[in-house]
């Protein structure tokens, strides 16, 4: 892996496949890393014939921190009083920024949940450095969208009292994963608490994950330049998703011109082991139907 200084920012970039293949650049959910991609998800792209750029974005992994913006609170973060030290359409600056580093001129890309919405700024503002983009398990952040169940909202604001107690952490975490994983493509339980020790050792970051979440709760405008996208572009959500239900991807369809919707039965809000070829599949499709 290599850190790579984007606009002044430090980005942990890994790259997988042929230098010379056509990109695909994945971007990750809030507080998630680039090892949560699973193998079977890259090597499925690789496989078939992609180089794969994957990444951590700032205030997660080994990317940049921004502590000196302090914590926001969870009773700020949803009321929308929270500073916010950076925004979305930064972090999709950082992405265009990843790929100058590497000297690729132009991409695929697909991001989950806060990376859909990261994707969506990337093809609304910088359509001319894509293929074609995918917004996957993610929303236009529309007011009036179905939300959150009470316990998949619950999920994501949870906090262990010491963060430095491994396994107490641990535990939070993968319980949370439960809650807003896939009932039709269930974790086992070692590829959970594995997905969540390696998480954990190479970085905590609650910080970091506040202040995306931040980002998230403050990007008020995203919804209504979705109509100005004009580069390929679909969207795969899952038929159980608790945390970001379907409502919210059929919604954001709707708003781009010829956006295909893409609805995977019995996926929840994860990537894992089990549901990624269905995922992977219709990236590839996606990808090799709008080869230039």
């Amino acid at each position: 892996m290599t850190q790579h200084d984007v606009r002044g920012v430090g980005i942990e970039v890994e790259s997988y496949g042929s230098e010379a293949a056509p990109a695909f650049l994945l971007i990750r959910g809030l507080s998630t890393q680039l090892i949560q991609w699973p193998d079977v998800f890259v090597g499925g792209l690789v496989e078939a014939g992609f180089r794969v750029v994957v990444f951590d974005n700032r205030d997660c992994g080994l990317s940049a921190k921004f502590d000196a913006a302090g914590t926001p609170s969870i009773q700020d973060l949803l009321s929308g009083n929270a500073d916010v030290p950076y925004t979305l359409t930064d972090m999709a600056r950082d992405t265009v920024g990843v790929l100058d580093a590497l000297e690729i001129e132009k991409a695929h890309v697909a991001g989950i949940s806060l990376g859909g919405m990261v994707t969506q700024h990337l093809a609304i503002s910088h359509g001319e450095r894509f293929h074609t983009a995918t917004s996957i398990m993610s929303s236009s952040g529309a007011p009036g969208l179905p939300t959150a169940t009470p316990e998949a909202m619950a999920s994501l604001t949870a906090r262990a009292d010491d963060p430095d107690d491994r396994e107490k952490v641990i535990e939070l975490n993968m319980k949370g994963q439960r809650v807003i994983g896939s009932p039709g493509f269930p974790m086992s339980e070692e590829e959970l608490r594995s997905y969540c020790e390696r998480a954990y050792d190479r970085c905590y970051c609650p910080g970091g994950s506040a202040r995306q979440m931040a980002a998230v709760l403050t990007d008020a405008t995203r919804a209504d330049r979705l109509s100005e996208i004009s580069i390929p572009f679909q969207v795969l959500h899952g038929s159980e998703d608790p945390l970001i239900p379907l409502g919210c991807g059929e919604d954001t369809a709707k708003r781009v011109s010829g956006a295909a919707l893409h609805t995977i039965k019995g996926m929840g809000h994860d990537i894992s082991d089990a549901n990624s070829p269905h995922v992977v599949e219709r990236l590839i499709a996606f990808a090799k139907a709008n080869a230039k």
